[in-house]
């Protein structure tokens, strides 16, 4: 469990702050709007109302003792990088936040701020790269070399075992699973025999996945 502070309740922050919570986290949160902050309340571990950028609110909950601090809003580009200025000064450990463009993103990274990210850049960027791939349905990227794809098997596959394809020794990747129709066969065995409109969830390198594909 992570301590977590999340500053801005926009959609994203919003988003971000309950699904840290939901995943066993302690989530505080602060925004302006009052009305937001009553919406969140129980949904977070704390919310307060309070300007994000005020040295005396992030003082006052103890900034410099989070795990990690998220700048979740970005609309306003001077309150964000004043609010990561000020971070900094009051020393906190690590700081990600949210740019609204490429020039914000670089001043951000300048001022400390250890990760910028950009939703709406990521993920325009996510999904060229999978229609790029093409034949895969879903792709998750757990790190740069290495991701989760999920693809129908491949014909010539059909009617052959796990086993008699030595698909780990082939292809180098791990099947986590293998899907038909709504059921989910966890962790199939060697001698799983392969039918039309099975769907992998396999594991491996970046290469090894093109190779495959």
């Amino acid at each position: 469990m992570k301590s977590i502070l999340v500053l801005g309740m926009g959609r994203f922050g919003s988003s971000v702050a309950t699904t840290l919570y939901s995943l066993g986290n302690e989530v505080l949160v602060i925004d302006r709007n009052a009305d937001i902050i009553n919406e969140l309340s129980d949904s977070v571990t704390h919310a307060i109302v309070g300007d994000i950028c005020d040295e005396n609110v992030l003082k006052s909950v103890g900034a410099r003792n989070f795990d990690i601090v998220i700048i979740a809003a970005s609309e306003d580009i001077g309150m964000s990088m004043m609010t990561a200025m000020t971070l900094k000064e009051l020393g906190a450990g690590y700081i990600i936040a949210k740019a609204q463009n490429e020039l914000h993103g670089k001043v951000l990274t300048k001022i400390g701020v250890d990760k910028v990210i950009r939703p709406e850049h990521d993920m325009g960027v996510k999904m060229a790269q999978a229609m790029e791939r093409g034949d895969f349905i879903d792709f998750i990227e757990l790190s740069p070399d290495y991701s989760i794809a999920e693809l129908e098997v491949p014909s010539n596959w059909q009617g052959k075992t796990i086993s008699e394809l030595a698909i780990r020794a082939k292809y180098g990747i791990n099947i986590l699973a293998v899907k038909t129709g709504n059921e989910i066969n966890a962790e199939p065995h060697a001698d799983f025999v392969f039918a039309e409109g099975n769907v992998m969830i396999v594991m491996g390198s970046n290469k090894k996945l093109a190779k495959l594909r």
